[in-house]
């Protein structure tokens, strides 16, 4: 029994100073890849081509034996290395439930883990933690239920997690949605913001462009004439500010560089004949000033249709108008102001009757020409409109100036040619009778000739008109202005209508006041073969508003009473300024302008 005992007591520190030896499992085998997934490079084929001899133990390699020394523990047994590898696989199986059982972090708080496979994975944070079990615990207890007799299974953990992931989505999803709404009007009015920048930007530039360049023209034309096609371009905009702007500057520009006579453009023989560099150089400069001055003119014309722009087409073909009568497309320019000169907008019609006026009160700046041509063009126009047109468009007359003195100018004139042939006569027979003086003769003559040629080339250079042709013009407007004034006297002694009820309504003869002035003040210049109709139009229409005394004047038209008081005015004028050819009684008028005075309430 001792000797049991002692050899316990012996082998026991050796027992207890032991320790347990702990197994190590060998690491997994990488997961088997078929033959054909795997991928080998041509430098990994050129050298096991070169080093056969060196690898050809890889084709006599034994990998079961080799997997199963691998598998195997040694000192272990196989039950017991069974048992190690089924608890490795479940605690692998506890680790996937327990990621599972996590939420997945939002990839933009965290960065992903990139595994050896090339998988992407995003952290997971544990959704229940100690204090979470805690609180529904005590909310269990609270319920009347007890947590320990109460606990959710892994399939129901699962599906909480699951609805859980699904509602998240959703509100994500819905945030999603909501922000895109809220981002799409604020696009929107970015794009518009961003556009509305990008317009006044491109104004600004224009704006300044045209600066620059209607200062450049204004310092040196010539150089800088190519410049208009520019401009031109610019006008052409769809921006109001800069339309009106582009044509404010042209109107600058041109009423400063046209030159003070017309341009006449060459021939084709003028053409094909050498000419010099400069002449070359003011040919080019003219032909494109020209163009560039029509272009203007017919983008004034088609502006002036517009009620956008029409106000600004009317000034600023007034302008130019009355800045440069002389120069080309001055008919043009005419007839846009004519047409407006009864126009319905008033300012528009002040301008052009304001450019009329003084192109009448101004014949030094055409020679007479353009007034000629307006005064035609409104006789036109009265009688194209029935003489239904504003009393500014006749009213301009009255601005008009003749010279009553061109006749007596005319006369002195032949008398003084009629003297200096009789003394050249003179100076020839005393040259016949003395032969001497010969050569003092021929000298003379040449002399004279010379003078004629110089005088009449003065005469075609200098801007005063001939006396001739100043009386041509002359007679040509006054025709044209009686000719509108007898007309609107015919329209006014129009009969009644057919039925012959209801006479014309008063007022229906706008150019009848306008025109009793113009009679009354040009009265002197009517030839003496009209003044007879002249008072019988004007004594009808003087008692058109008593028809029962005179059977001639029955069916005229009925005129207001201040309209018949002006007729007598202006029959009492035309006999004052032609008393000494005139022997017309003038009775009717006196019992006439009795009678409007009884009529005449100057308050009604």
């Amino acid at each position: 029994m001792f000797f049991f005992l002692s050899a316990y007591l012996s082998q026991r520190p050796l027992v207890m100073g032991k320790k347990k030896q702990k197994i190590v499992l060998p690491p997994e085998l990488p997961p088997e890849i078929p033959d054909e997934a795997v991928e080998v490079s041509d430098e990994d084929v050129a050298f096991v081509a070169k080093n056969r001899e060196y690898t050809g133990f890889l084709s006599n390699l034994d990998t079961k034996s080799i997997n199963k020394h691998v598998t195997r523990v040694a000192d272990v047994k196989e039950d017991d290395l069974e048992s190690l590898y089924e608890k490795r696989i479940r605690k692998r199986s506890l680790d996937k439930e327990a990621e599972e059982q996590g939420l997945e972090v939002d990839p933009v708080d965290a960065l992903p883990v990139k595994t050896l496979d090339g998988k992407l994975y995003y952290r997971t944070v544990p959704k229940a933690t100690q204090k979470s079990d805690k609180d529904e615990a005590n909310a269990d207890k609270v319920g009347g239920t007890d947590a320990s007799v109460v606990r959710l299974t892994k399939a129901e953990k699962r599906a909480k997690l699951k609805k859980m992931r699904k509602e998240a989505k959703k509100q994500a999803k819905e945030g999603a949605e909501v922000e895109e709404i809220e981002k799409i009007p604020q696009a929107e009015v970015l794009d518009e913001v961003r556009k509305d920048m990008t317009a006044e930007e491109d104004n600004e530039k224009k704006k300044f462009r045209l600066a620059e360049l209607g200062t450049a023209l204004l310092t040196d034309p010539e150089l800088n004439i190519k410049s208009l096609k520019e401009m031109l371009e610019i006008s052409k905009d769809g921006d109001h500010d800069i339309v009106v702007l582009a044509l404010k500057s042209l109107l600058a520009v041109f009423r400063d560089i046209i030159p003070g006579y017309r341009i006449r453009l060459p021939t084709e023989k003028e053409q094909e004949m050498k000419v010099s560099k400069a002449i070359k150089k003011m040919r080019f400069y003219e032909s494109t000033l020209l163009s560039a001055y029509k272009a203007y003119i017919q983008k004034l014309i088609a502006l002036e249709k517009q009620a956008v722009y029409k106000r600004v087409a009317v000034r600023c073909i007034c302008t130019l108008l009355e800045a440069v009568p002389h120069f080309n497309f001055r008919e043009s320019l005419l007839a846009a102001v004519i047409r407006n000169i009864s126009s319905e907008d008033d300012v528009s019609r002040k301008l052009c009757c304001s450019t009329v006026k003084s192109l009448f009160t101004n014949e030094g700046k055409h020679g007479g020409e353009a007034t000629v041509e307006a005064v035609q063009m409104i006789a036109d126009l009265v009688k194209d409109h029935d003489c239904q047109l504003h009393p500014d468009s006749i009213e301009v007359f009255m601005s008009l100036t003749f010279d009553e003195d061109l006749g007596k100018r005319e006369k002195r004139d032949a008398d003084n040619k009629f003297k200096s042939k009789n003394s050249k006569r003179k100076n020839l027979k005393e040259l016949k009778e003395s032969a001497a003086n010969e050569k003092k003769k021929a000298r003379k003559e040449m002399m004279s000739k010379t003078r004629e040629e110089v005088t009449a080339e003065l005469k075609a250079a200098s801007l005063t008109t001939d006396v001739t042709e100043r009386r041509r013009m002359q007679s040509d407007v006054l025709s044209a202005v009686f000719q509108t004034f007898f007309r609107v006297l015919k329209h006014a002694l129009r009969p009644r209508s057919k039925a012959g009820s209801s006479p014309q309504a008063p007022g229906s003869h706008p150019l009848l006041a306008p025109c009793l002035n113009g009679i009354g003040k040009f009265c002197q210049l009517i030839d003496l073969d009209f003044m007879s109709d002249l008072m019988n139009y004007l004594r009808k229409l003087a008692g058109s508003g008593n028809n029962s005394g005179d059977s001639s004047m029955v069916g005229s038209a009925c005129l207001t009473v201040s309209e018949r008081l002006q007729c007598c005015i202006a029959a009492f004028k035309v006999m004052r300024n032609n008393l000494d050819a005139l022997n017309v009684d003038l009775q009717d008028f006196f019992v006439q302008l009795y009678n409007l005075i009884i009529e005449y309430r100057p308050g009604r």
